[in-house]
């Protein structure tokens, strides 16, 4: 686990805006702390591509990239998720992740994984970053042909057809391994002339508060983004695992586990750390059962950091290869074609969640406030929309409501009923038919119950049918004629 872990911390440091060395302190110091507290034996912690990404997006705007104080931006954004995924669990209100529906989560990875792998096309490629932006450094480097190295490029292509053709045929040997390894080798032997890695300080990492407490403020929402969506991945992952062995999992035991990672990351100089399906499916496979596993695998990553300059001569393009294989599979269109197939109305909340992440890039953490903020939108509107089903059978008016009634969906019925009541004046027997309705709150039934008496001093007979069982406590207390009975 750590001889895979190891190269992909020196890629995921490059995503993030980092020096290498930062990638590997984080790969130490966060899964020697998640073991420490978390609940699932299978979640292998440490530098993932998601939270890198957010990382360079939230810092990026303050400090020049991998400068002294971007890295130490850096490591307070992950002691601010630390403490913040930390409160969540001490508090035990984990189910704030849900505010992050499906369709959100959806079309957010998907797009982060689109912005990751143009990250990555520069380094394929061999040529620098220009600094203009994911998407624009990523354009142009496809544009211009003419100053690619082609020796990077055949290596970042071998690369990837080594990693995925053993993922297909031969799951049990790592390819990110195999590739790291053949890369180095290749460039200490055949002196790789792309671009590639550099001076990585080696040594131990140093504990430090040494931070720009003064950024604290601009970090907080970042901060708070980075907690949940990075404990998305976390979550799916245990329980994935849970599930399939038939275990239980603590969700707020994960957080705690998940927050005193983070926070160990920012106290080594690291980054923001979360879980990794791949390491986690890996070292499942591999035969891990306990979450000393991965105690294991921060100790073995600690005691290679004194010889991490040997990684020098790393060709970038192979770490872009293993970053683009390890995200490619996240863009998942199909789901996100088949959530709108379902609902249009949360397929266009993955949608713009998609959208509106390639367009804030590389303030991707606004987009995911957008997109939460649209999921809660379409919910109110729909929670509005309460259909009448209004039908006449003889003297019989029947109303059969499909929706919620609640108190801001309550004043659409009322006028629809007064003008039935108007138009059948021959009607003798209103009946209001309630098993349509999901939900009925107090101002719903206070104004079904001006309906129904303004009906009866009409001289209507009144009827309620089909009360839910949810929806009976009010019927007792607020619907019946003599307000306790039922009807």
């Amino acid at each position: 686990m750590a001889l895979v872990l190891i190269p992909q911390a020196l890629a995921y440091a490059d995503v993030a805006g980092l020096p290498g060395q930062h990638g590997l302190w984080a790969a130490a110091a966060a899964p020697i702390a998640a073991a420490l507290f978390a609940s699932s034996p299978f979640l292998q912690t440490g530098p993932v591509a998601v939270t890198s990404l957010l990382t360079l997006g939230a810092l990026v705007q303050l400090a020049p990239a991998g400068s002294p104080r971007y890295v130490a931006l850096a490591a307070l954004l992950a002691l601010l998720v630390g403490v913040v995924r930390l409160t969540i669990g001490l508090f035990q209100v984990g189910w704030i992740s849900y505010l992050m529906s499906q369709p959100v989560i959806l079309g957010f990875m998907s797009a982060a994984s689109v912005l990751i792998a143009a990250s990555q096309v520069p380094g394929l490629v061999g040529v620098p970053k220009g600094g203009a932006g994911v998407l624009a450094d990523a354009v142009t480097a496809l544009s211009s042909p003419a100053t690619w190295s082609r020796e990077a490029l055949v290596l970042g292509a071998a690369s990837i057809a080594v990693i995925v053709g053993l993922r297909r045929w031969w799951p049990r040997i790592p390819g990110v391994l195999v590739v790291a390894a053949g890369a180095l080798v290749y460039s200490r032997t055949m002196e790789f002339q792309g671009p590639v890695t550099g001076s990585i300080t080696a040594g131990l990492p140093h504990l430090s508060l040494r931070l720009p407490w003064s950024a604290v403020p601009a970090l907080l929402l970042p901060g708070l983004v980075i907690a949940l969506v990075g404990f998305a991945d976390a979550a799916a992952i245990a329980r994935t695992y849970a599930t399939r062995d038939r275990q239980s999992w603590d969700p707020d035991r994960e957080f705690i586990g998940q927050g005193f990672a983070n926070v160990a990351s920012g106290l080594v100089g690291g980054f923001a750390v979360g879980g990794s399906f791949a390491r986690s499916s890996l070292g499942r496979l591999a035969g891990a059962r306990s979450r000393w596993a991965g105690f294991v695998t921060g100790l073995t990553v600690l005691a290679f950091l004194p010889f991490a300059d040997m990684l020098r001569a790393m060709p970038s393009a192979a770490l872009a290869a293993i970053v683009i294989t390890a995200t490619w599979s996240l863009i998942d269109v199909k789901a996100i074609a088949r959530v709108t197939r379902l609902s249009v109305s949360q397929g266009v909340v993955a949608l713009t969640t998609f959208a509106t992440t390639l367009l804030f890039a590389p303030r991707i953490d606004l987009a995911v406030l957008l997109g939460i903020a649209t999921s809660l939108a379409v919910h109110a509107y729909r929670e509005l929309r309460l259909v009448p089903n209004l039908r006449i059978d003889g003297d019989v008016i029947e109303v059969a409501p499909q929706g919620v009634l609640w108190f801001a969906s309550a004043p659409f019925l009322e006028p629809e009923l007064l003008w039935a009541l108007s138009q059948y004046e021959g009607a003798k027997v209103l009946r209001v038919d309630l098993k349509g309705l999901g939900r009925i709150d107090l101002s719903g039934a206070l104004a079904l119950r001006r309906i129904l008496d303004d009906a009866r001093d009409a001289g209507l007979v009144t009827e309620l049918v089909g009360v839910p069982v949810h929806a009976e406590r009010w019927v007792r207390k607020v619907l019946s004629p003599d307000g306790g009975e039922e009807p």
